[in-house]
């Protein structure tokens, strides 16, 4: 099971602090053991991928 990268676990963190002053749930955050990509479910639909380099985008 990889794990996530020190770059990731940082844009993560900060993604979630940008959408909690929104005042959006955080409802989920998932490591994808095959892409070793981070999702997370802000809000109802506000799904991002966080890729192991610290890139992100929408879904």
């Amino acid at each position: 099971m990889p794990n996530p990268t020190e770059t990731q676990m940082a844009q993560c963190y900060a993604l979630c602090c940008r959408f909690t002053n929104f005042y959006l749930p955080i409802n989920m955050v998932r490591l994808d053991r095959r892409t070793g990509n981070i999702f997370f479910l802000a809000g109802e639909e506000n799904i991002i991928e966080i890729y192991p380099n610290g890139r992100w985008r929408y879904l």
